[in-house]
């Protein structure tokens, strides 16, 4: 994954890497430079990543990391060109790591740098409002409109003839064109990661994207978080619905469709072609097949393979569900 808008503070040197996780390890060259942290799949040579969960294992084989941060249970699932270290907490250790590299990608403080549309160069470019701020390094293409009270923060591409609604915040977020953002949402903020160390709560760095495909529409109150280690997609000519929740490193195919009130936890993927039914929950971690239906109110705990029809909670075939529930 690249990472354009958080500033890579690498190459970093190990010793620093390991004195910042209260290691001592004299099988490293600790003079080594690592110029990024990333996740297993896009790591290269030079690169450190992490790997907490047997869940991974197959990708793991075959990362191209040349450090990766994991348990004494996991080390051995790791490659030869791939160095283990071994810490107590994985996702922890990767937070402190992850916040070396990239400093300014902790915190989602209101963005200091917006200013009136009136005073910008889109002010004769865009159709738009009042009240409306703009960030530095946003970028808006042809024919695009932006309701009242909007704020575009830093670090926004909108493509051609997008409409961004009323009372939004965006920012950290990548819009490619005819897609339509109604009212009230708030999307490229950082996910709900962290986690509880003694008497404080460590908040986990967020240094990926929201990635909005051509043609999608999203319905008023929605909020879509940024990437933690990868980007949040929303595949091309997929609609969601109002009030759903699409945590950090989701990834929904092509022509889906999300009714009210969907939660979708992190690092799920979503397959092409997928209908979810209101107030359905999808755990984290899951893999949702192609041409799946969810019924709603449903609550999925467990993948789900291409061309099912789910429903309940767990959430298991429908026939099986109208079986198991007839008055």
């Amino acid at each position: 994954m690249s990472n354009p808008f958080f500033k890579n503070h690498g190459p970093i040197k190990i010793i620093d890497i390991i004195k910042s996780l209260n290691l001592n390890d004299d099988k490293l060259n600790k003079d080594q430079e690592i110029q990024d942290i990333k996740d297993l799949i896009s790591s290269g040579k030079n690169d450190i990543s992490f790997f907490h969960s047997k869940k991974y294992k197959d990708v793991a084989k075959k990362t191209k990391a040349s450090l990766c941060l994991t348990t004494e249970a996991l080390k051995n699932e790791l490659p030869k060109n791939c160095t283990a270290i071994v810490v107590e907490n994985v996702l922890v250790s990767t937070s402190k790591i992850t916040s070396i590299f990239y400093p300014d990608s902790i915190n989602d403080d209101f963005d200091e740098t917006t200013i009136n549309i009136e005073d910008t160069k889109f002010k004769d470019k865009v159709s738009f409002g009042k009240n409306i701020l703009i960030g530095r390094n946003v970028s808006i293409g042809i024919n695009c409109k932006i309701g009242h009270n909007t704020i575009i923060e830093k670090n926004v591409v909108i493509g051609d003839n997008c409409s961004i609604g009323s009372n939004n915040i965006i920012r950290n977020t990548l819009i490619k064109n005819n897609v339509k953002i109604l009212d009230n949402c708030v999307i490229g903020k950082h996910g709900f990661g962290f986690f509880p160390i003694k008497n404080k709560n460590l908040r986990y760095p967020h240094i990926g994207t929201v990635l909005i495909d051509d043609n999608c529409e999203i319905g008023c109150g929605a909020t879509i978080d940024r990437g933690s280690m990868s980007n949040t997609v929303i595949g091309k000519n997929t609609y969601l619905d109002n009030q759903i929740h699409i945590a950090h490193n989701v990834k929904i195919g092509e022509n889906s469709i999300l009714a009210g009130q969907v939660g979708i936890a992190g690092s799920s993927f979503i397959g092409k072609n997928v209908k979810i039914g209101g107030q359905a929950g999808i755990s984290g971690h899951l893999k949702i097949g192609d041409n799946v239906e969810i019924g709603g109110g449903s609550g999925v705990i467990r993948n789900i393979p291409d061309n099912s029809k789910v429903m309940g909670y767990p959430a298991k075939n429908i026939r099986e569900f109208l079986r198991d529930n007839k008055s």
